[in-house]
């Protein structure tokens, strides 16, 4: 059987210590969140009841007076 070596806090720290690269993983999993709500946007704006809503309130406030 393999002897599993115990993580004591000197270990542990020596293991998880270290964020080199802990900021590119947090930019990418940001983009690709970014990434992901702009293809809802685009798949809310395709539709046409929203492009109608969207015209109608456009003209509603370029025609008030």
């Amino acid at each position: 059987m393999i002897q599993i070596p115990r993580l004591d806090r000197r270990r542990a720290a020596a293991l998880f210590g270290d964020d080199t690269g802990a900021a590119t993983a947090e930019y990418a999993i940001t983009t690709m969140a970014a990434v992901a709500f702009a293809g809802l946007l685009v798949v809310i704006m395709r539709s046409d009841e929203v492009r109608g809503i969207l015209t109608d309130l456009v003209r509603r406030a370029l025609t008030v007076s």
